[in-house]
């Protein structure tokens, strides 16, 4: 039996709109059913064999959500039957699985990692389904970012498909909070107030020797919204890097030209750099193969490590400078920490949401806050594209600002891969207007 205060109760016909910033005239735009529980339920408790799944790379925050699906099916609801799929999703095949209750799962929220144990690659939609019809599985919670949606997706496809009646529910995991339409991923918080330490290590750092420079290199894949958000926390950070914003070394109006620049006003500088920065740059000195991981994703090259050494060849060589340079990743020490405080109420809002949608008969879907307000997605949506830095957005010229960096777009191939209207409106950005 649902333990929830009547008023409480989601009104089926209640729907969170995506975009509330309109215009006249505006068309009335895509709405998504309001996340909650309802006084309508589908699953009786007695009839229910949940499962959950992490998978994908490590993300802070993973266990408290195990926790708060387990915690929510059973005190909420009265579920005894909640099966933990060890591995990722090779483990529904390998028959590894673990009984999971309130009190196994009590206090993993205080660990990093994940308590089920993860792994990349190993969706074979059959095999998965098959196993979830063998274990009489009614109800599957699948934590992962974009590639594993994508399987969540065909999972769904396929119970669709042989007709059975399991709910597919999908938790958006990505520290990097490339998924698209929600606010933000979980764990991205507790990233970005990781991240001060090291920036904070480099600082030290280069202001203790002459002519110090620092490279602290965050996670962003394709995405640099850590990057960008630990620098404007920072207020240290002289330089941010990211993919979405293509920059060049030599020249006028060049990443060199700015470092000698920042050298020269204040005797030390900071940057902070996306993993996904700069990667054309780096392949075309090493002749890398464009090799993938297990799930598909690109193997990137270390930038960090590239951009320090041209950085201190140039000054040495050209330059004729004597630079300190100090380069810092913290990406593991990032990912495997537990989840703050803001970030662990995020995961129990995460989890609870997913556990009334399953609970009331939804399936294919994905949770996540829209304009503040949680929702559930069709989980198609959130994998067409990924969520990017956009050039043209107030946030980044909050950046700009902070750092006084230069945009980079004086350089015409730079200006190619940016496009000449992001080009004309980054120009036109005026601080007043942010």
């Amino acid at each position: 039996m649902l333990i929830c205060p009547r008023k409480t109760f989601v009104s089926p016909e209640d729907v969170v709109a995506q975009q509330i910033v309109v215009q006249k005239n505006s068309p009335r735009g895509k709405h998504f059913r309001r996340a909650g529980p309802r006084e309508k339920v589908y699953f009786t408790p007695e009839d229910v064999r949940a499962c959950i799944v992490t998978c994908g790379g490590l993300c802070p925050g993973i266990n408290t959500v195990i926790r708060e699906i387990v915690c929510g099916l059973s005190t909420m609801y009265g579920v005894d039957e909640i099966l933990g799929i060890q591995g990722g999703y090779r483990g529904f095949y390998s028959k590894n699985t673990v009984q999971l209750t309130p009190k196994s799962v009590n206090d993993i929220h205080k660990r990093g990692g994940t308590f089920l144990q993860t792994s990349r690659g190993g969706h074979d939609t059959n095999k998965i389904v098959d196993n979830i019809q063998d274990r009489g599985i009614n109800q599957v919670y699948i934590i992962g970012g974009d590639g594993t949606q994508k399987g969540a997706a065909a999972i769904y496809k396929e119970v669709e498909r042989r007709g059975i009646k399991v709910a597919v529910a999908g938790i958006p995991k990505t520290i990097d909070n490339d998924i698209a339409v929600i606010d933000k991923s979980f764990g991205f918080d507790t990233a970005v107030e990781e991240a001060q330490r090291a920036i904070n290590a480099a600082h030290v750092e280069v202001e203790s020797f002459e002519n110090g420079v620092g490279i602290v290199k965050l996670m962003g894949r394709y995405s640099g919204f850590i990057a960008m958000h630990a620098t404007l926390a920072s207020r240290d950070v002289d330089c941010c890097l990211i993919p979405e914003s293509p920059f060049y070394l030599e020249g006028q109006g060049g990443l060199f030209e700015f470092v000698e620049q920042r050298l020269k006003e204040n005797g030390h500088m900071v940057i902070v750099l996306a993993e996904g920065a700069g990667q054309e740059y780096v392949a075309q000195n090493f002749h890398a193969a464009d090799e993938k991981d297990a799930s598909g994703n690109r193997l990137l090259l270390d930038v960090g490590l590239w951009l320090t050494q041209k950085i201190k060849d140039h000054f040495t060589n050209v330059r004729k400078m004597a630079i300190n340079m100090k380069y810092i990743d913290p990406t593991y020490m990032i990912r495997a920490i537990p989840s703050n405080a803001s970030d662990n109420i995020y995961c129990t809002l995460l989890a609870q949401s997913a556990v009334h949608g399953a609970m009331a008969g939804f399936t294919g879907f994905t949770v996540g806050p829209v304009n503040s307000r949680h929702a559930y997605i069709p989980i198609s949506r959130v994998t067409e594209a990924q969520n990017i830095v956009k050039l043209t957005d107030r946030m980044w010229a909050r950046l700009l600002a902070s750092t006084n960096q230069p945009s980079f777009l004086s350089c015409e191939v730079v200006q190619e891969k940016v496009g000449k209207q992001i080009v004309d409106d980054i120009h036109n950005l005026k601080i007043t207007s942010i």
